[in-house]
């Protein structure tokens, strides 16, 4: 019995306790390339964070453990995430005031807050959530997160200083601190951007920020290049060995501060970890769900925040990285974690020769990849709303700040929803030459039957809309060319639930429409509409109003009734 609970929760372990041992070899070859991959970008990343290098090595172990055996995805691979990495520098570093053991532990409990709202949303099953950042939401808030994290980075590839903190101060400074640009840093810095786009163009298949790094830092070492003013990682407070954070001056009352954040981090890493889930998932044959997905992700982050590492998601290059070179299982993610740990453990010293300089074009060059302007222009003709939504998100992330441009696109999103729900689109239905019920307008040959008119509603009917959608039907009728005997609703499109005020309404409509001597009939979800009526508006006489199963019986009903009619007549 706990064995069987055991693998629900964990259908990563479940999927390694049937290991076809065939997939071994692609395995070990993927998990020493995303290994590969991963060192130099979590490095970097925790720059970005405002964290120790050893640090992004921290979120690299437990949390690809975690989420080997949490995960449905036999695919993803977690980690360090410029979008995350961006979302806690611009929380936590206003709160930290410069003091960098502070920072590290505001990291940390931004981490294990975010992880805690992921299994509180796992145990809700609010898998759903994934769909609530939109795709024009994403599209903007990732190019907005790259220009940032590129115009951040300016500085660190320039050897000059750039003390504003906000983005546009920062575009606004960089033209006059220009002419003070340390050569020898900028010398480094282009050294590293040949090599990633040599390697991109003649060898893509190599793990290029690694190799960038690994020569950087074996030139630095070897040239002493600190004593020509080229930082390093060493330089800015490097600590060899195995850095442990300090808990005891810590005031909790600040994590009051990070309560909404985490929250609006967890969100945006789920979404980000179930796009590329979801892809890679399709892509070789199987699905996930999403609210495993959300407790792997929340045992990811707690695991990260315990080992002392900051907020992970999934990680869209290095699972790319995984699929290509072959990787068939979970077990490239603990691969990967052991070849990481075995540098945590062994190889910490040479960390501290790496060029911040390398660090910034490094991370320059990831945030590159993240850019997509010419998406977001293509939704320009494919969806005007969807254009708006993304610009305005791009555009507020770059004014106002990662957080609160999120906070305000998704208001936006929700607005637009809400919009749509309150005003949806609508339709009167004809009939063809054979009989078929179409849309009027989409073909010439579509006529309105006479005497009916054929009205469909494309939301769901609640409180807030029924007033309209009452509104409409009688415009149409009192303005139609023909005065229509019967008023047929298409009851599937919209009678989704027994909401009373819905019901009232109808009562209403019924009774406005009789005295315009027209008939109202509602056409589907007979079995439930009759159950409904009769619960909540016992008083409504089954002759005022029709219920059939579905449209083409509505018709044949309405053309018996007239028949019959003209037969007495």
């Amino acid at each position: 019995m706990f064995g069987r609970v055991l693998l629900n929760w964990m259908p990563g372990l479940k999927s390694l306790l049937a290991y076809d041992r065939r997939w071994l070899k692609p395995d070990i070859k993927a998990g020493l390339s995303v290994a590969a991959v991963a060192l130099p970008v979590a490095i970097a990343y925790a720059e970005l964070a405002g964290v120790g290098a050893i640090v992004g090595l921290y979120s690299c172990i437990l949390p690809m453990i975690a989420y080997a055996l949490f995960g449905s995805s036999r695919q993803l691979i977690v980690g360090p995430d410029a979008t995350t990495c961006a979302v806690i520098a611009a929380v936590v570093t206003p709160l930290a005031a410069g003091d960098l053991e502070l920072h590290w532990q505001l990291t940390i409990m931004m981490t294990l807050m975010m992880g805690g709202w992921c299994l509180l949303a796992s145990k809700f099953r609010l898998g759903a959530l994934a769909d609530l950042l939109s795709h024009p939401i994403l599209s903007g808030l990732l190019n907005g997160v790259a220009v940032t994290i590129m115009v951040g980075q300016l500085g660190k590839v320039l050897g000059i200083q750039l003390n504003e903190n906000q983005l546009i101060e920062k575009i606004i400074a960089l033209p006059g601190q220009i002419l003070n640009s340390h050569l020898l840093t900028l010398a480094m810095s282009a050294l590293t951007l040949v090599i990633l786009i040599v390697i991109k163009r003649f060898r893509s298949q190599w793990p290029a920020p690694l190799i960038a790094i690994i020569i950087t830092t074996a030139l630095a070492w070897g040239c002493s290049v600190q004593q020509y003013g080229i930082l390093t990682i060493g330089g800015v407070g490097f600590e060899s060995g195995l850095p442990v954070v300090h808990w005891g001056d810590f005031q909790p009352g600040l994590m009051r501060d990070l309560v909404i954040p985490a929250l609006n981090l967890a969100l945006i890493s789920f979404v980000s970890l179930m796009l590329t889930a979801r892809s890679f998932a399709a892509k070789n044959g199987y699905e996930i769900n999403a609210d495993v997905e959300f407790r792997a992700l929340g045992m990811a982050n707690i695991m990260s925040g315990l080992s002392q590492g900051f907020a992970i998601s999934g990680a869209d290059s290095r699972t790319a990285v995984n699929d290509s070179n072959g990787g068939k299982s979970q077990l490239v993610s603990i691969i990967a974690a052991l070849v990481i740990a075995l540098v945590v453990l062994f190889f910490t010293q040479p960390l501290k020769y790496i060029p911040v300089s390398a660090l910034g074009v490094v991370l320059i060059y990831a945030a590159w990849s993240l850019m997509d302007l010419r998406g977001i222009w293509g939704l320009r003709k494919r969806n005007k709303s969807a254009f708006r939504l993304a610009c305005f998100t791009f555009v507020c992330v770059l004014l106002i700040g990662v957080i609160q441009g999120i906070g305000l696109a998704v208001l936006l999103g929700l607005l637009q929803f809400l919009r749509t729900v309150f005003r949806p689109t609508e339709q009167l239905l004809g009939v063809n030459e054979d009989g078929m019920i179409h849309s009027l307008g989409n073909s010439h040959n579509v006529k309105a039957v006479p005497g009916v008119m054929m009205y469909r509603f494309n939301s769901p009917l609640t409180y807030f809309n029924v007033a309209y959608f009452k509104r409409r039907i009688l415009n149409l009728v009192d303005s139609t060319p023909f005065q229509p005997r019967w008023v047929v609703i298409d009851a599937v499109a919209s009678f989704t639930y027994a909401d009373i005020s819905v019901l009232a309404a109808i009562d209403e409509l019924k009774r406005d429409l009789k005295v315009r001597k027209v008939k109202l009939v509602l056409a589907g979800r007979r079995t439930e509409l009759t159950r409904w009526f009769k619960d909540n508006r016992p008083a409504m006489k089954e002759e005022d109003i029709l219920l059939v199963p579905d449209l083409y019986l509505a018709l044949k009903l309405i053309q018996s009734k007239e028949s019959a009619l003209n037969t007495e007549e």
